[in-house]
């Protein structure tokens, strides 16, 4: 069932199953994600055969076609979410529209069925233990609606979320700047040096940067910074976070920091980027 945001007296289209069952696959008019935390299945998807073993996560459209065949010791848990909650506004039943202000870009290809592989990212063992608790916490701020910023947490985590199963499609065969990618991905909110990335790539730095700038057209670190403001992109259209929160959650040390590079690399500052990105939006 949608959730009732008790704050805002309105109906938000997402879902959240700490147990999944595989029963009801996939669920109508929304996307699904589920993350496989022990155990096996094994069946077909769009009549092609498919199977997964734990730790391992599955990314439904609302048109796929899911057959499970066979399940052994399997749990998982699942984050179901109408296509129109990547936009700005929220949808509600007082509403009775869909808006038309800009929308999440992060994880599209998960659910486009030109590559079949998209369906099931390859989950590394560094990856899964963001994964598990990005969903933990997801499903605990659907479950608490702790306060009225519970739904600009909830798209903060499924971001992340989407963007990391996008990068781990994307390295299926790893070079060392994949690694660094990777790495990247998982740890862009911490604090990171140049030394923790040649750390990561087995290579000086001399060699990773010149590898980054013809993989990415940039140095490793500059890589970095451009993926911070990438995110911080996100969260300034999408969320109502404020800019102290968001320089946290993108890994810069100060907001005052984040402002400055987010303005010399932008030519704008954040707060007018996000009043231009939402002047065709309602905001939250």
């Amino acid at each position: 069932m949608p959730q009732i945001d008790r704050h805002k007296n309105r109906t938000v289209n997402i879902e959240f199953a700490a147990v999944e069952d595989f029963s009801k696959l996939p669920n109508p008019e929304r996307f699904t994600l589920i993350l496989i935390t022990s155990g096996n299945m094994s069946g077909t998807l769009n009549e092609r055969p498919i199977s997964i073993a734990a730790p391992g996560i599955l990314c439904l459209a609302e048109t796929d076609n899911m057959k499970v065949m066979e399940k052994q010791n399997i749990a998982a848990q699942s984050f179901h979410f109408h296509p129109e909650f990547l936009n700005t506004t929220v949808l509600t039943d007082e509403q009775g529209y869909f808006p038309t202000g800009p929308r999440i870009q992060t994880g599209h290809s998960l659910f486009q069925r030109d590559d079949p592989y998209t369906t099931v990212p390859r989950i590394t063992e560094k990856a899964y233990p963001l994964l598990f608790e990005w969903f933990f916490i997801l499903g605990m701020e659907v479950q608490a609606q702790s306060d009225s910023r519970w739904v600009c947490r909830v798209k903060r985590y499924l971001i992340q979320i989407l963007g990391l199963l996008e990068d781990l499609n994307r390295n299926r065969e790893q070079s060392p700047v994949d690694s660094v990618l990777e790495y990247i991905e998982m740890n862009y909110s911490r604090k990171i040096s140049l030394e923790d990335l040649t750390n990561c790539a087995h290579l000086n730095r001399v060699t990773l940067n010149k590898m980054f700038q013809e993989r990415c057209g940039n140095t490793a670190m500059g890589y970095l910074l451009s993926h911070r403001l990438k995110v911080a992109c996100e969260l300034l259209t999408h969320t109502g976070m404020k800019l102290d929160e968001i320089a946290r959650a993108t890994g810069f040390e100060y907001d005052t920091y984040f402002i400055k590079q987010f303005t010399a690399k932008k030519g704008i500052s954040p707060t007018k980027y996000r009043n231009t990105t939402r002047k065709f939006a309602t905001v939250q």
